[in-house]
């Protein structure tokens, strides 16, 4: 399954109810398993981002729709990233990697030049 990864930032309404956010954690596992995908992690991160979570999700569809419900809710404002795992990564490398194929308008050309 595609993984993501979302890095968020309390609102306003997050910060002013912050002891109710474990509770929320929970709410927001729940909602990924309804949309038949796994939360892998939640951390509580210092720097730009106050929390980390980790997902597996069937497609970028069921995701989007997990997304939009959390915005929603207005606690968190979440940026989401697709996440590649090391098989991915190295297929998406190798392919970007690769020789361009040759064009016909590219071969025509330099037939055309070699011809007197």
């Amino acid at each position: 399954m595609p993984c993501y990864l979302s890095l968020m930032r309390f609102t306003q309404k997050g910060l002013a109810s912050l002891a109710d956010s474990p509770d929320r954690v929970a709410t927001s596992r729940r909602r990924v398993e309804a949309l038949s995908g796994r939360s892998l992690g939640f951390w509580l991160t210092m720097g730009p981002y106050d929390c980390v979570q980790l997902f597996e999700m069937p497609d970028d569809g069921a995701m989007m729709q997990y997304l939009l419900r959390a915005r929603a809710d207005g606690f968190v404002e979440p940026l989401v990233m697709r996440a590649f795992d090391d098989a991915e990564y190295a297929a998406i490398i190798a392919g970007a990697a690769a020789p361009e194929p040759a064009t016909a308008t590219a071969t025509a050309t330099a037939t055309d030049r070699s011809t007197p």
